[in-house]
């Protein structure tokens, strides 16, 4: 019989452990991850809600789910081709459409930041939509005037599928 010696066994990796975790927590922990790499992006979540905690939040979970709600769009825009004209049809966001918009929107103007941390990139862009400030609630309201100024073509919603 052959015995593995001690130092050949596999070594889990450390995961990082959550204060609580649900659905939204690890789908918005997928739309951090490149390539792949879960326990990266795990961290950077982790290191991101320490960043808050240190900003004088109690509850950076909190503060997190505000600010996925305050850059959530309700009404965006969908082109409609109906004969020769092109239009610009308003139409309501589903839920979940509004979580992807939001997290997207929060994560995309981090990530365009340069030359710091991405947990520092993102904790910070978190805190200004917690405040309604800044990038992803400007694209918020910027959504809403398009979806305004084209009410006209409301009519046309009931095509598009």
């Amino acid at each position: 019989m052959i015995t593995i010696p001690e130092m050949a066994k596999y070594k889990q990796p450390v995961m990082f452990k959550l204060p609580s975790t649900n659905e939204k927590i690890e789908k918005f922990i997928n739309y951090i991850m490149l390539d792949g790499k879960k326990i990266v992006a795990r961290r950077i979540f982790q290191e991101t809600l320490d960043e808050i905690k240190k900003n004088g939040h109690v509850n950076p979970l909190a503060v997190w789910e505000a600010a996925i709600e305050n850059a959530s769009p309700n009404m965006m825009i969908k082109s409609k081709r109906i004969g020769w004209a092109v239009y610009q049809v308003p139409v309501e966001v589903p839920a979940r459409k509004r979580f992807f918009y939001a997290c997207k929107w929060i994560i995309d103007f981090a990530r365009s930041k340069k030359w710091t941390p991405m947990s520092l990139r993102l904790a910070e862009e978190l805190l200004a939509a917690y405040s309604n400030q800044w990038n992803a609630v400007k694209k918020k309201e910027d959504t809403h005037k398009m979806a305004e100024a084209n009410k006209a073509f409301a009519y046309l919603a009931k095509y598009i599928k």
